[in-house]
């Protein structure tokens, strides 16, 4: 998500209040240039049969994306308005879903997932490694967590605020009984590592 101040009106589930403005931002012409989405899925190594959920989907920026790579997408989104940009901007996919998550829950199915990711969402989601255990239940055997999110410093885009440093998210992950698998470090702004449960 583009810059963002911290003096901006937001409403409970984090996002600023005024909604077409933020979207034009997440949608915005110059984010391919450093999210490298394509980049970003290609590195995801995804299967024709894989089942992926994105978690925090907002307006469908890599959801889409997902659909055109995976078997089947859950585009996850705790926002009611943000949910409903969601359900109109997928309508015509025949392989993704909208689910409708809470803050503290994705509300998958057990063992449902074969990767989930959360790109630029985990300062949104509640309870940090109380999250993500329950998210880890969605996972198949062989499963993977996927996050990716802004460094911790100051960038010339991302939020100003609420930032979750690589650091204090694998510390989160530790917790949540998750370890590091790999990791990409073609982002210039973000981080990208993937994790599997603790067996």
């Amino acid at each position: 998500m583009p810059h963002t101040h911290d003096r901006e009106h937001r409403n409970h589930h984090g996002n600023p209040h005024d909604l077409s403005h933020y979207l034009q931002k997440l949608d915005g012409a110059d984010r391919a240039r450093w999210q490298k989405p394509t980049a970003v899925v290609r590195a995801l190594k995804l299967r024709k049969a894989d089942v992926v959920a994105e978690i925090g989907a907002g307006s469908a920026y890599f959801a889409k994306r997902l659909a055109k790579s995976a078997g089947f997408v859950f585009a996850v989104d705790a926002d009611p308005e943000i949910f409903a940009v969601l359900i109109e901007r997928t309508a015509k996919l025949h392989n993704l879903a909208p689910v409708f998550g809470l803050a503290g829950d994705p509300r998958l199915p057990p063992a449902s997932v074969d990767v989930a990711l959360i790109i630029n969402a985990y300062h949104h989601l509640a309870g940090g490694p109380r999250y993500l255990k329950t998210l880890s239940r969605a996972l198949k055997p062989g499963g993977r967590i996927v996050n990716i999110d802004f460094h911790d410093r100051e960038l010339p885009v991302g939020p100003s605020h609420n930032k979750i440093s690589r650091e204090a998210f694998l510390a989160d992950a530790k917790r949540a009984g998750l370890k590091l698998l790999r990791e990409h470090d073609f982002l210039p702004y973000q981080y990208f590592v993937e994790l599997v449960p603790v067996s």
